[in-house]
């Protein structure tokens, strides 16, 4: 991870960030409409599961059928990342034949 302190939020509880002083000169957006020049950009969206580390060697030993362990529990919360960085955690839910993320809690970090 980085330097940054992530705090973690559950859901029920996020409330909209306080304004300082400094940000009063800045405009802020009263609606979604408000936001509407910035809805056709495109993010990058990445629900991790989890991550290992393996030689080369054992990388080309791989085949169909090899299980790959993983640094996470079964049932542990999995990390979910808008253009790498880290943003919510969450659950690995089916929806229908695919699977899907249920986000349980919200990253605020401090810049």
């Amino acid at each position: 991870m980085s330097d940054e302190q992530d705090t973690n939020i559950p859901l029920d509880e996020l409330e909209a960030p306080q304004r300082s002083s400094e940000d009063e000169d800045l405009p802020s957006p009263e609606s979604a409409a408000d936001l509407e020049a910035v809805f056709d950009v495109p993010v990058r969206i990445s629900a991790v599961l989890g991550h290992s580390r393996m030689h080369v060697s054992e990388l080309l030993k791989l085949a169909s059928g090899t299980v790959l362990e993983l640094d996470r529990k079964v049932g542990e919360a999995i990390d979910i990342y808008v253009n790498d960085r880290l943003v919510a955690r969450g659950e690995v839910v089916l929806v229908e034949d695919k699977l899907g993320v249920t986000m349980t809690e919200i990253i605020k970090t401090d810049r």
